[in-house]
C-alpha cells in the first residue's frame, strides 16, 4: 500500500512538475501557530510538509531553523506535540514527513516511534545523523508500520557509497544542494544538478532538493532537474521577522504561492 507522500509524486510526475515541500518545526511559532501556518501552506499549492522534530543541538540546521526551534522547545515541544502536529497535516490533506535527530527516535523507543508516525498518518522519516550502518533496528520498525525511511545524501557522497545509500531509501531521496548547514540563500549550488544527475544513476526512487531555495526563479531552477523542491529557511525567516501573525500568514501564503508557481515553470 502507497503512502500519501509517494501518491504526491506520482501525481507531479503525471502533471510533469516537481513537488513543493515546506518545513516548518513543530511548535514554531507557538503550537496552535504552527497549525495556522500548515492551514495556509495547505491551501497555497505546498504538496507535502517536513515537519522538523526540534533539538537543542541540530548539527545540520542553520540559524535561522536553530532560533526556531529553540522558540519551540521553550514553548514545551516534545514528542507529542510532534505526533500531534503530523496528524494535523495529515488532516490538512498534506503528505507528512518528519525529520528528526536520531537521539529523539531512540529516546521514544524506536518501534514506537514508528508506530506513532503511522497511527497518526505520517508518511517518511528524513534522518540526517542516521547512517545506513546503524539504521537495522530503525528500517525493520519502519517496514513494519509502512513508513518510509529518507536519508540525506551530500554532495561529497560518491560511487559505491552513493549507491549503498539510495538503496536504503524510500518516498524520495534527499539531495542536500551542497556542504553545510540549512539556509536560504541568493544562489544555488551549481553541484545539485551534478549530484541529482549521479543520484539518477543509482536509484529509480524520486529526489528532492534541498538547502537553500527561497525564491520562485530558484525553485523553477531546481525544478528543472529535481523530482522535488525542500523549502525551510524562507518560511520561517518570514515568520521570525513578522511584525504579528496575520502579516506572517499574509507573507508564507504569498511565499508558498510563488514557489508552487516556480515549481510549475520548471520543465
Amino acid at each position: 500500500m502507497s503512502t500519501p507522500l509517494e501518491e504526491v509524486f506520482v501525481k507531479t510526475r503525471l502533471e510533469n512538475r516537481a513537488a513543493l515541500i515546506a518545513y516548518i518545526p513543530a511548535g514554531f511559532p507557538s503550537i496552535e501557530g504552527c497549525k495556522r501556518v500548515i492551514e495556509v501552506l495547505a491551501q497555497s499549492g505546498v504538496d507535502a510538509l517536513e515537519i522538523g522534530f526540534p533539538y537543542s543541538d541540530p548539527v545540520m540546521d542553520g540559524p535561522t531553523i536553530q532560533e526556531a526551534a529553540g522558540i519551540a522547545l521553550e514553548a514545551g515541544t516534545g514528542s507529542s506535540e510532534v505526533f500531534e502536529t503530523v496528524k494535523y497535516a495529515h488532516d490538512a490533506g498534506l503528505a507528512t514527513v518528519v525529520m528528526t535527530y536520531w537521539n529523539p527516535i531512540e529516546k521514544y523507543g524506536v518501534e514506537a516511534f514508528a508506530r506513532e508516525m503511522a497511527n497518526n498518518g505520517g508518511s517518511g522519516v528524513v534522518t540526517p545523523d542516521l547512517t545506513i550502518e546503524e539504521s537495522a533496528q530503525w528500517k525493520a520498525a519502519t517496514n513494519a508500520f509502512g513508513v518510509n525511511t529518507i536519508y540525506v545524501v551530500a554532495p561529497s557522497t560518491k560511487g559505491e557509497r552513493l549507491a549503498q545509500v539510495t538503496a536504503q531509501c524510500s518516498g524520495f531521496v534527499y539531495a542536500a544542494s551542497l556542504m553545510g548547514v540549512t539556509g536560504a540563500r541568493s544562489t544555488i549550488s551549481s553541484g545539485a544538478h551534478d549530484l541529482v544527475t549521479r543520484i539518477r544513476a543509482t536509484t529509480s526512487m524520486p529526489i528532492a532538493v534541498g538547502l537553500g531555495v527561497s525564491t520562485r526563479e530558484q525553485a523553477r531552477d531546481v525544478a528543472g532537474f529535481a523530482d522535488g523542491v525542500i523549502v525551510g529557511s524562507a518560511f520561517i525567516k518570514i515568520i521570525l521577522e513578522a511584525k504579528d501573525e496575520n502579516s506572517a500568514l499574509r507573507e508564507v501564503k504569498n511565499l508558498a504561492q510563488d514557489l508552487a508557481a516556480g515549481v510549475r515553470e520548471g520543465r
